[in-house]
C-alpha cells in the first residue's frame, strides 16, 4: 500500500467510527430505554391528539423527523404574554413568541418529552395561544 491509500483507509475508518459513535449517542439519548426515566405522573389523555407549541429546535421538520421518526405537520402559531429567552419562555405581557403548533398522539408526545428531557431539563405546561387554543409547551425547570 502506498502512503496515500493508507491515509485514505485511515480517514475512512475514522469517519465510519464517528458516524457509528454519533448514531449510538443519538440512539442512547433519544430512543433507548436507558439513560432517562420519565416523570411518574404526567397529565395526558390516552389517544390525543395533543396540541404542542414548539418554539426552538422542534420548529425544524428535520429535527422532528429525527426525534419521532415521522413527518409531523405543523402550522404557525403565536404565544402572547411571553418572550423567548434563550432556551426558555419568560413571562412578558407586551411580547409574543412565534412558533409552530403540532398535533401529536400519546406515543409521539412521549418521544417529544424524552427529547426535551421532561422532568430533568424541562417541564410541560398548559398555555393559551393567541387564537385561544390551549396547548402544551416546554419550559425550563428552575435549576
Amino acid at each position: 500500500m502506498n502512503t496515500l491509500t493508507l491515509w485514505l483507509a485511515r480517514l475512512l475508518c475514522l469517519v465510519g467510527a464517528l458516524i457509528i459513535g454519533l448514531y449510538g449517542w443519538f440512539w442512547y439519548t433519544y430512543q433507548s430505554p436507558y439513560g432517562y426515566t420519565p416523570p411518574a405522573a404526567m397529565e395526558q389523555s390516552a389517544d390525543g391528539p395533543h396540541p404542542v407549541f414548539v418554539y426552538g429546535t422542534l420548529r425544524s421538520p428535520w429535527v422532528r423527523w429525527l426525534v419521532t421518526g415521522e413527518r409531523l405537520e405543523s402550522t404557525p402559531a403565536l404565544l402572547p404574554g411571553y418572550r423567548r429567552e434563550g432556551l426558555d419562555l419568560e413571562v412578558d405581557r407586551d411580547d409574543q413568541v412565534a412558533g409552530q403548533l403540532l398535533a401529536v398522539d400519546s406515543e409521539t408526545l412521549a418521544e417529544l418529552d424524552r427529547y426535551e428531557r421532561l422532568g430533568v431539563r424541562y417541564e410541560r405546561v398548559r398555555l393559551t395561544l393567541a387564537r385561544g387554543d390551549e396547548v402544551w409547551a416546554y419550559r425550563l425547570l428552575e435549576q
